[in-house]
């Protein structure tokens, strides 16, 4: 009997403007940058009652800035955790650093999954925070204590190849970032991102016991060991798809994003096409499916 897919929880009430408890000593404050692929907007995250952490500070908005610092109310921050260097989600690190001194903790700077093919420009290039830089490179598994708190770091490449969870010691909390919400499932998109991390952090989290995740955007993952499963499966069955597609003679992308999310909103279909390629990226490199040259957009794709 095979997996259920992930059944997508899109009621989430943002609440911008507000800090909102949604744990002991966790507060949610969200971006009002809400579209199609940010959802209701980004989530910023306050830990702790004394000195604080704040994950994820957010996109430069006048007021979610102000938001984010009624939430902290004047109290000392020493660490700033961003999950990936998107600028939906790390630009206010450096003015939250400069305001409090803290420090900023992420798994590197922005690079790319993989290099540019000869003549491939990056699709998300201008979405990315190039500027960005942590004073502390934080390795899997490195764990970080403030004041009453310790967070811990999963490497979760994928959505990004700089990406990273934080995990709240002794709660069962993660900080999932944009590698798995509760409302849809991440996009993938090479050059940035790569399926074949993704799936591999997936392996990494459902070996883990967590009890909640709060993400980059939407509410709450519940029972996330079983969440991350169904992902996967979704993700396997979204592979199967395309791969059914090609024996049946698409071979172009573009082809394949008309049938296999005909029932999508049109403006998602870009962000598709690049979900498309990073399935038949892995696929080539598994000598599932042919193309000439390195897989992009433009390929003609067939099977091996």
């Amino acid at each position: 009997m095979s997996e259920p897919e992930p059944d997508f929880d899109k009621s989430f009430e943002p609440a911008h403007g507000s800090a909102v408890p949604v744990a002991k000593d966790v507060l949610r404050v969200t971006a009002p940058n809400q579209g199609p692929l940010t959802f209701h907007g980004t989530n910023s995250y306050v830990v702790g009652s004394g000195t604080l952490a704040v994950i994820d500070p957010g996109p430069e908005d006048e007021s979610h800035w102000q938001a984010l610092t009624a939430a902290i109310a004047g109290r000392p921050v020493s660490h700033i955790f961003v999950t990936h260097t998107h600028r939906d989600h790390s630009p206010l690190a450096a003015r939250l650093k400069a305001e409090t001194g803290a420090q900023i903790v992420a798994e590197g700077p922005h690079r790319a999954a993989r290099p540019l093919h000869a003549g491939e420009v990056n699709p998300l290039a201008e979405s990315s925070d190039m500027a960005f830089r942590p004073d502390i490179a934080a390795g899997h598994g490195e764990r970080i204590s403030g004041d009453g708190w310790e967070i811990e770091t999963l490497h979760t490449p994928g959505h990004t190849a700089n990406h990273a969870a934080f995990a709240l010691a002794n709660t069962g909390t993660v900080f999932s970032g944009d590698h798995v919400m509760a409302w849809a499932t991440t996009i993938i998109a090479p050059p940035d991102g790569s399926m074949g991390d993704f799936m591999a952090s997936l392996d990494m989290l459902s070996d883990r016991d967590d009890s909640a995740y709060l993400p980059g955007h939407g509410g709450p993952v519940r029972e996330p060991r079983q969440f991350v499963r169904a992902l996967k499966t979704h993700r396997r069955m979204r592979e199967r798809a395309i791969l059914a597609r090609v024996e049946k003679g698409d071979r172009l992308i573009a082809d394949m994003v008309k049938a296999i999310y005909r029932d999508t909103d049109p403006r998602l279909h870009g962000a598709a096409a690049l979900s498309v390629l990073a399935h038949l990226e892995d696929l080539v490199s598994r000598g599932e499916v042919i193309t000439d040259g390195p897989p992009a957009i433009g390929g003609v794709y067939r099977t091996a």
